[in-house]
């Protein structure tokens, strides 16, 4: 069955697939991961505030992000948004926001609800003690979270957070939609130019497999690293 198959298009397309798919995959998980990362923490401080209101509307935020399909929200903000700007604005054509743009504030927008989450879980893992502590000594609850509270959460939660980012790195497959050239893209664009879309979609999924269980090894490592130091 192998016989019809011509592999070789894979290798004439190497440089391709990786130095232009490839760099922007990791790109976009980068950024997106880093985004999530810093929102969704002020997410969680909101939904651990005193503020009724403030946690109201973060966990308002995280159950409406959450019951949503990733995919379809890019549609949304590709094609909606510039129409919503340009009423905003008034302007006398839809506010141009682009692929990338779309892409990458709809995985921030993602992620910080999913990592709100992790994140919030951490915080509550930590002894209730330490922020008395902290208080005793004069902290302000900025300087407790900042000091005392973050970074061990931070540390409890670094294999979760991880792991969402080796899911991340695998929604980022859904820019596929918008035509954007990352490693699915580019090699969908392979497979039409080349009539070969059975030798490029299981190139491109035994890399993303290949790839998601390097990284979830490497995550298990940490994780007992973690518990041994604990």
């Amino acid at each position: 069955m192998l016989a019809n198959f011509d592999f070789d298009v894979i290798r004439r397309s190497l440089g391709y697939l990786f130095i232009d798919g490839m760099s922007f995959t990791l790109l976009l998980t980068a950024l997106s991961a880093a985004g999530g990362l810093i929102f969704g923490t002020l997410i969680a401080l909101m939904r651990l505030s005193g503020y009724r209101t403030l946690g109201w509307f973060a966990g308002l935020y995280v159950d409406f992000i959450r019951s949503l399909p990733l995919v379809l929200v890019i549609f949304w903000f590709y094609f909606l948004v510039p129409y919503i700007g340009q009423w905003l604005t008034g302007a006398s054509r839809p506010i141009s926001v682009g692929p990338f743009a779309s892409s990458l504030i709809t995985f921030i927008m993602f992620e910080a609800a999913y990592f709100s989450e992790i994140m919030r879980s951490g915080i509550q893992s930590i002894s209730r003690g330490q922020p008395a502590a902290a208080s005793a000594l004069g902290l302000t609850y900025s300087q407790t979270m900042r000091y005392v509270v973050l970074p061990q959460a931070f540390r409890n939660m670094l294999p979760v957070l991880l792991t969402q980012t080796i899911v991340l790195f695998q929604d980022t497959s859904l820019v596929y939609v918008l035509s954007i050239p990352d490693f699915l893209g580019a090699a969908s664009k392979v497979a039409q130019r080349d009539g070969r879309l059975v030798e490029m979609y299981l190139f491109a999924a035994l890399v993303y497999f290949v790839i998601s269980c390097v990284a979830s090894f490497s995550v298990r490592q940490l994780q007992s690293r973690i518990a041994i130091v604990r």
